[in-house]
């Protein structure tokens, strides 16, 4: 058995390491699982032929020293890898990560858009983290290969191994290999500053005088980015301030909120959609309010301030990304649950939320990635305002009906008023007719009364007349 053709085998089934270790067959990680060979267990012996056989004498060297060595192992049209040699029970193992010599963008690689933006930042530090097998390589590899395609600047590398081969293009790009170009990575970051860097990547940060050299090189105005074993952005932050002794670690906090520009974390999750799997990220991204947490050493609040701060700035928390993953369909309740760091949280937001988002996303609402959270956010404002459209409408249609009750109420009140009046008006020109025809009857009586009075006055005049021997009356009766 070969290595190369076990090289070559797990290239072709797609697998991300391949594990070689005495009294066991060869095993494969295939999304995320062990996997053994069908094979005869390997011997001691030839384990150890097998991977010796491939070290430099300097490498051979160097795992005789340490009982163990990092190093870059290509083969031509495959892959390259990044193994890991090492000594365990008195015997050889090793493990191969594949790396292919392609370099996915970030589109390609599911992850949020908001990314590419970092690579536009004149300066600062950008932070990829997660446990190992993550992604964070290939993250990394995503961004400084868009670098070299979208700026004329001059990119330097530090790796131990190096892992992806970026060509120039816009960029120039120096990789350079601890213990074969440069023999650490505090010298190697040391003699940087004199090569006219613009951008500078750093395979890891593994102890505090490479993260010394990393933040000052950041304050100095070169935009720098490397990567932690940490879980969370939040962890990440009180990993590099604790890194620093007591006395010091005022200035660092003071230092890193004024360079540090971004951190994302990282976590790979099984997908159920297809075969694969698929990133969860934490983003965070140095707002002023995340700054001043910073600098106060106020860490639990940076959480919080995350995940307010998804609309504005495109910050996500792990969770946030998660029940992104499951809206779409893309990973399973169990697999979110297994993932997140912080299960109970998630659940809570997932009663709240996943039910009001599920038929959205059925409709066929998608997004340029699966795993970024502010798309759900941005669907939840849409219904806010949109239910708060409606609210108002309905308030709106309330105030119109109780408008109408109030003037057919006060109609009807009109109509029983005028009815009520035409009813008197009636009433009155009644009366008015019979007082009409009482007084004419009255004045008829009267002018009978006085026609009679008169005739009745004449009458006596004339006795009156004919008794006093012809002469005219005198007094009242002289009419």
């Amino acid at each position: 058995m070969e290595l190369n053709e076990l090289l070559m085998f797990m290239t072709k089934k797609g697998a991300s390491d391949l594990h070689l270790k005495p009294t066991r067959p060869p095993l494969l990680r295939i999304q995320g699982r062990l996997v053994p060979l069908k094979a005869e267990p390997l011997k001691p012996d030839t384990v150890r032929e097998m991977l010796l056989g491939i070290l430099t004498p300097a490498q051979l060297q160097r795992f005789e020293s340490h009982q163990a060595v990092d190093l870059g192992y290509g083969l031509p049209g495959v892959a390259r890898f990044r193994c890991n040699f090492y000594q365990q029970r008195g015997t050889v193992a090793g493990v191969f990560r594949r790396i292919p010599f392609d370099i996915k963008s970030v589109d390609q690689l599911n992850l949020p858009d908001v990314l590419d933006s970092f690579t536009e930042f004149p300066g600062g530090l950008v932070l990829v983290t997660g446990p190992t097998g993550s992604g964070k390589s290939t993250t990394l590899a995503a961004l400084i290969q868009r670098i070299t395609q979208t700026r004329a600047c001059h990119v330097v590398t530090i790796e131990d191994p190096i892992e992806f081969l970026f060509t120039d293009d816009r960029a120039t790009v120096s990789q350079r290999e601890v213990g074969t170009d440069t023999p650490a990575f505090r010298e190697a970051l040391r003699n940087t500053m004199r090569q006219d860097p613009d951008v500078i990547m750093v395979g890891e940060m593994r102890d505090l005088e490479t993260m010394s050299t990393v933040i000052t090189a950041a304050e100095t105005g070169h935009l720098v980015f490397s990567t932690l074993h940490t879980n969370s952005a939040s962890q990440t932050i009180d990993r590099v301030i604790d890194s620093f002794s007591a006395e010091q670690q005022a200035q660092v906090r003071s230092q890193l909120a004024l360079v540090l520009k971004a951190v994302v974390s990282m976590n790979l999750v099984p997908r159920i959609d297809e075969p694969g799997l698929i990133p969860s990220v934490e983003i965070l991204i140095n707002s002023p309010k995340i700054s001043k947490h910073i600098e106060h050493g106020e860490i639990k609040e940076i959480h919080e301030e995350i995940e307010k701060s998804v609309s504005y700035f495109r910050m996500q928390s792990m969770n946030q990304s998660l029940i992104a993953l499951l809206a779409y369909g893309v990973i399973s309740y169990d697999q979110a649950l297994e993932a997140s760091t912080d299960p109970e949280d998630l659940s809570l937001k997932l009663r709240k939320l996943f039910p009001s988002i599920e038929e959205r996303f059925r409709e066929g609402a998608m997004a340029p990635s699966p795993a970024d959270f502010s798309q759900i956010t941005e669907l939840l404002e849409v219904k806010k305002l949109y239910e708060e459209a409606e609210e108002r409408h309905r308030l709106k249609l309330v105030e119109k009906d109780e408008e109408l009750s109030r003037l057919t109420t006060e109609l009807a009140d009109l109509r029983q008023v005028i009815e009520a009046e035409n009813g008197s008006t009636g009433d009155l020109e009644n009366k008015l007719e019979l007082l009409q025809a009482e007084n004419q009857r009255l004045r008829e009586e009267s002018n009978q009364k006085v026609n009679a009075l008169n005739e009745r006055i004449r009458d006596l005049n004339q006795r009156l007349k004919e008794a006093s021997g012809g002469k005219a009356p005198t007094g009242f009766f002289k009419r």
